[in-house]
């Protein structure tokens, strides 16, 4: 169950909060729908529940807030938009990613799929889906980790009647096995039709909360709000009016002194009520349709006491007794009436009667209709039923809890003075992105998911090999350089090229489509999500480094025959720097694109390297108060004189060989400062 308290964004540029001390409850077992027009708030509700978004209040999810649960996913199944993915990633392919970052076996992609009714359209790809098989995509992510509680913004919007009829059986399948669903809409029938429990907003703030069959019967269909100390007989003696002029005019007691009239006009009930001389303390007409355009309105008159002062939490006056279902009045031509929004029966403050000619807060003369005019009554102290969000006391079945249940700053609010502040709740920090629980096997699935990489590697091959030949036929090319491909007037062979962009995509297209942390465009920038990226870059690093020499080798033996092809006699060595260009310039890429989020940041860090990081170092090596390198490694070997198990002293010494070398102690920097960089990145974050 979802229960939600203070729910408060924060406000900009002195700009009122858009969603101003929201609280409600939606209980297990049921849909709960979360109603207004466009710009209500309901999104920004959804958020703030989900810590998406800084503000103020609390959210439980089942007894816990969202940042105390381990894994959230397996606890809340989110649906804030569109399904994040790449479009060239198929449906099943998606999953299965999914299915790693969310930590379950691959079989539950399977499964969802077979829920969603979208087994046939495994191999497709996610920009072929329709509107409607995307919505079901997202249903299928939603259900993948099995959650408990379902939060879905707008689920309906652009999906046919079929579509809406399905959806609405998942939900209410996912309810009856004892889950938990809200979902957004600004259909009021459609949310009347579809869910158990409806709250309504309106400009951030929350006007009712009912039962589907109350909101059903008293805020979508227009209604006379009458009260009246001879309400049996006004009763009476409308349906006889209605069966004298044969007109459709229902007349529903809802308890005490008060009717509700449909299909009646406020003209005609008072005209009725003067000729019979009934006194009538209100008459209101209420419109409680929540569509585009249309709000609750309420014009009537009031004749039984003056408007009570405002409290804190309370966006109005009382208009109604005790019986009186919760609607969102606004002022019209008529004199202004308030309403205090309730859920359930409640006693509420005395309506005001406030004339048209005079302030809202002014008290003016009470009218009735047929009698003399009452003398002005005193001010009348309500009594402490009202809650932080003036739903009453919430004891109603899905309106939120009692009092003794509700926290601290929500019972401040039941003070009877006027100049004793609420407290406020306390604040919501955004909740940092999950990382995958699997990180390993979702970068594999990620990376092998798409055609792009095996792509890039088919072309870095062909450009690699294209390059070898006219190298060939040009001359003057050193053997070594003439297997990578390397070109003296080229920064980078193009499998160093190559393996920096496949390292930039790993997280360059997180940040595009980021299926991860779609909610807060950005990605967990964990160091078990980056080892596992740096560890899949350097392997398709080495395979791209080691197809790219043997097919230079192949080529240049069937050109030019085996001449152009003989290995080099210092291959080992070779080899070594060979393989750490690539795996470095495929690094340089991953952290990159990770610090700057982006895939050409990445790619620019690669080219970085060879055109600026090195003649910086090369000058600062070779300055003048700066004695050079070259015999570091003669020293340190000198200098460790007892021998390294196995030879270990040789492995070192061709290590700081590869330092020592321009492009290799400029690589080894950039990694270095880029690695601070992703690390410090990572830590701020953590401690906002």
């Amino acid at each position: 169950m979802i229960q939600a308290f203070g729910l408060t964004s924060s406000s900009r540029k002195e700009l009122p909060p858009a969603v101003d001390d929201v609280s409600f409850e939606a209980r297990a077992g049921r849909i709960t729908a979360l109603l207004g027009a466009p710009g209500a708030g309901k999104t920004t509700v959804l958020r703030l529940m989900l810590e998406l978004q800084q503000g103020r209040g609390i959210t439980h999810f089942r007894g816990r807030p969202l940042h105390r649960i381990t894994h959230p996913s397996r606890e809340v199944g989110a649906l804030l938009g569109d399904v994040p993915g790449h479009p060239a990633r198929t449906v099943g392919g998606h999953l299965r990613m999914l299915c790693a970052a969310a930590g379950v076996p691959v079989r539950r992609a399977d499964e969802v799929l077979e829920a969603v009714g979208l087994v046939s359209l495994r191999e497709e790809r996610l920009n072929t889906l329709s509107r409607g098989m995307d919505r079901r995509l997202g249903l299928a992510c939603v259900l993948l980790a099995d959650p408990h509680t379902l939060i879905l913004d707008d689920p309906h919007n652009g999906l046919s009647p079929r579509e809406s009829t399905w959806l609405h059986g998942m939900l209410r399948a996912h309810a009856g096995q004892g889950g938990t669903v809200l979902f957004t809409t600004s259909d009021p029938k459609g949310a009347a039709r579809t869910a158990d429990h409806v709250v309504t907003l309106e400009r951030g703030r929350l006007v009712a909360d009912q039962d589907a069959a109350e909101f059903a019967r008293t805020r979508l269909r227009p209604r006379v709000a009458v009260r009246s100390p001879h309400a049996a007989r006004l009763a009476v003696l409308l349906a006889k009016q209605a069966r004298t002029s044969q007109r459709s005019v229902e007349v529903v007691r809802e308890g005490g002194n008060r009717l509700s009239v449909y299909g009646g006009t406020c003209a005609d009930i008072g005209e009725i009520a003067f000729r019979n001389g009934i006194v009538v303390h209100q008459l209101a007409d209420e419109i409680g349709d929540m569509g585009t355009g249309a709000e609750g309105r309420a014009h009537g008159v009031d004749s039984t006491a003056p408007a009570a002062a405002p409290r804190p939490g309370l966006e109005a006056a009382s208009s109604a007794d005790a019986d009186a279902p919760a609607h969102a009045p606004e002022p019209s031509s008529c004199s202004e009436v308030g309403a205090v929004i309730s859920p359930e029966p409640r006693t509420a403050c005395g309506p005001g009667s406030v004339s048209d000619a005079e302030e809202p807060a002014a008290i003016g003369p009470s009218l009735s209709f047929g009698q003399p005019q009452l003398p002005e009554a005193e001010p009348r102290e309500c009594p402490d039923a009202s809650s932080a969000n003036g739903t009453g006391d919430g004891s109603a079945p899905g309106a939120g809890p009692s009092l003794p249940m509700l926290p601290h700053w929500t019972k401040a609010r039941t003070a009877h003075t006027l100049d004793e502040l609420p407290t406020l709740p306390p604040p919501i920090s955004v909740r940092s992105a999950p990382s995958p629980l699997r990180p390993l096997r979702y970068e594999i699935r990620r990376a092998t998911g798409i055609s792009t990489g095996f792509l890039i590697g088919a072309g870095v091959l062909v450009v690699s090999a294209v390059t070898a030949v006219v190298l060939a036929r040009i001359g003057h090319t050193p053997q070594p350089r003439l297997l990578a491909a390397w070109p003296q007037e080229l920064p980078l062979p193009p499998a160093a090229l190559g393996a920096g962009l496949l390292g930039a995509l790993a997280f360059g297209d997180e940040f595009r489509h980021p299926a991860l942390a779609a909610d807060r465009g950005t990605v967990p920038r964990r160091l078990g999500l980056l080892a596992a990226k740096l560890l899949v870059s350097s392997t398709a690093a080495l395979l791209l480094a080691v197809l790219a020499v043997g097919c230079d080798a192949e080529v240049l033996y069937l050109v030019y025959g085996r001449e152009l092809a003989q290995v080099p006699v210092d291959w080992l060595s070779l080899s070594a720097s060979w393989i750490g260009l690539v795996v470095g310039c495929a690094w340089a890429g991953v952290l990159a694109a990770g610090v700057f989020r982006s895939t050409t940041a990445g790619l620019a860090a690669v080219a970085a390297v060879p055109i600026l990081v090195v003649p910086v170092v090369h000058k600062l090596v070779n300055g003048p108060s700066v004695r050079t390198a070259a015999g570091l490694p003669v020293r340190l070997r000198e200098t460790l004189l007892p021998r390294w198990p196995f030879g270990g002293e040789r492995y070192l010494e061709a290590a700081l060989k590869l330092i020592s070398q321009p492009v290799g102690g400029a690589l080894t920097l950039s990694l270095t400062a880029l690695l601070c960089a992703y690390v410090l990145t990572a830590l701020r974050s953590r401690l906002r």
